[in-house]
């Protein structure tokens, strides 16, 4: 084992795991934070998904030692309250059904309009691709996506 320094939503933390333990065991585990979830384990479903240096990843797949000097956003760190613009607007349209895929859902959207304020339809289901939902909720939460993106027009 060996201790890993992290920034992970804004603090500065300090894990002890072997080098190959996901990321996703360190967040869930380790650090009590269990907002991202565990779906697939080989990177394919994306509810594990969080911010890398802005980037949305799937945390089940990363060692924590790449870890190092890396800014991690968790669903947590995204807003403290849960008013994060795309939280509201899930809250707003309804968007969940069993609701397990949703905290990797928002995390790429959020990810996405960072990136493309103003995405299109097509953008918009390029840049979720890699989320799954087995509820099927797709439709609201494009129709969210939207929202946000509409509400950010000025």
């Amino acid at each position: 084992m060996a201790t890993y320094q992290l920034e992970i939503n804004g603090e500065q933390k300090s894990v002890e795991a072997d080098a190959d333990t996901p990321l996703l065991w360190v967040i869930r585990d380790h650090l009590k934070l269990d907002g991202t979830k565990y779906g697939c384990g080989i990177a394919q479903c994306g509810a594990c998904t969080v911010h890398i240096d802005g980037t949305p990843i799937r945390s089940c797949v990363i060692p924590i030692s790449r870890m190092e000097g890396k800014q991690v956003v968790t669903i947590e760190g995204l807003s403290e309250i849960g008013d994060h613009p795309v939280q509201e607007a899930w809250k707003d349209i309804d968007v969940p059904q069993c609701g397990y895929c949703q905290t990797g859902q928002i995390m790429s959207a959020a990810a996405l309009l960072e990136r493309i304020p103003q995405p299109t339809e097509e953008e918009i289901y390029r840049g979720m691709k890699g989320n799954v939902c087995r509820c099927g909720t797709y439709p609201r939460i494009v129709k969210a996506i939207k929202s946000v993106a509409k509400n950010q027009e000025s």
